[in-house]
């Protein structure tokens, strides 16, 4: 008999910035790294005798958790991925709802007959998982093992387990990120002893204490951003008075506002890429506006944002940080592992906000009109 650990990976980039995010290989968030102490603290007197992950960054980096504090190697399978979401890899659920909502509601509950576009179906990822999780457990009879995995395939597999019809996949609950399902393999079944445990968690640590979309009630107040490139000779007006807003609400009258000088440096970054300014909206109603500089501090493999604003009565709601997601997934490609900004020293909401997801001052700009601290946050995968 085989005893199972299979743990969902801790709060990561999709998440946060209300991404898709199936094979795409995206980041643990600062508050994810918090989730994977406390998850250490709950395996700290529970023997492990192997342990195993996807072999995504998210899961892998999860897993120190457990192989790091008991000396064990890791062990990546593939078969232990999230569902292939295909087409949809990386968009934000803001712009998918946008373009197929009814795909995407299908989706959301779990439809037996949906298959994301060129990529899984619920059929093929509840096979995938379980036929791994039976060849891992049948390498350690007698044993026990942690395996860690993904939101989606965890559900599959309990619903599999279970013996649940298709129509009823949808009622297993969704996990929180970390949470832990314990299973039992006697050679030729699996059983489950729990399932989704998320006690470990504070509640101030916990994504879905702070999350709506998973709950059933058909409240859910989440809102995901979608974004689209400025048309300039329509919309600099807004980007101009975005930045007029910003500007007099940070540093007031009495330095004056250089709307030239911004309109003239949006258009130069808008020449280097149509992403150069980008508007961001919540259903039909502007929600801000993003600007990157890709030339700016390339040497240095960052990423530059010379604005980032959400608009004065969307502010509050926690939409900033898809903004920062956004940049990420422009800026990564690109080949950047970092993303640079600038912030007044005095703009404490800004200065708390950069912080709390994972910027630090790196320095001073100089020669500006008004002080400014240059603050950075590594996107890349070697943390």
């Amino acid at each position: 008999m085989t005893t199972i650990y299979l743990v969902r990976h801790a709060e990561a980039e999709g998440n946060l910035y209300r991404r898709v995010h199936g094979w795409y290989n995206s980041l643990i968030t600062e508050n994810g790294f918090a989730q994977i102490g406390a998850l250490e603290e709950r395996f700290r007197d529970i023997e492990i005798n192997a342990v195993y992950s996807s072999d995504l960054y998210r899961t892998m980096t999860t897993a120190r958790a457990v192989y790091g504090p008991k000396n064990l190697p890791l062990n990546t399978d593939p078969g232990l991925r999230e569902m292939n979401l295909g087409n949809w890899e990386d968009m934000t659920f803001g712009f998918v709802r946008r373009r197929w909502p009814e795909e995407l509601d299908r989706f959301n509950r779990t439809d037996p007959t949906w298959t994301a576009p060129n990529g899984e179906n619920f059929y093929q990822l509840g096979e995938r998982l379980e036929q791994t999780v039976r060849r891992l457990a049948a390498r350690h009879p007698d044993q026990t093992i942690a395996l860690f995995s993904h939101g989606m395939a965890i559900r599959q597999l309990i619903a599999l387990v279970k013996g649940l019809p298709p129509e009823k996949w949808d009622d297993v609950p969704h996990g929180d990120n970390t949470a832990v399902t314990c299973l039992i393999w006697d050679g030729e079944r699996l059983s489950i002893v729990f399932e989704q445990d998320n006690s470990h968690l504070p509640k101030e640590i916990s994504t879905l204490a702070r999350q709506a979309w998973w709950r059933k009630s058909g409240k859910a107040k989440d809102v995901n951003l979608w974004y689209w490139p400025i048309d300039w000779e329509k919309e600099r007006d807004i980007y101009l008075e975005a930045r007029r807003e910003a500007w007099t609400s940070t540093h007031g009258e009495k330095v004056p506002f250089d709307g030239e000088g911004f309109l003239q440096n949006a258009r130069a970054n808008l020449s280097r890429t149509p992403w150069g300014v980008t508007l961001a909206f919540a259903g039909d109603a502007l929600a801000g506006v993003l600007e990157l500089d890709p030339s700016r501090y390339a040497a240095d493999k960052a990423g530059y944002i010379p604005f980032c604003y959400i608009v004065p009565e969307r502010r509050g709601l926690g939409l900033g940080v898809q903004l920062i997601g956004q940049a990420v997934a422009l800026c990564r490609p690109m080949g950047r592992d970092k993303l640079r900004l600038r912030c007044a020293p005095y703009n404490d909401r800004a200065q708390r906000f950069y912080q709390k997801y994972g910027f630090s001052k790196i320095g001073d700009e100089e020669n500006s009109r008004v002080p400014l601290e240059i603050l950075e946050k590594y996107i890349g995968y070697e943390r």
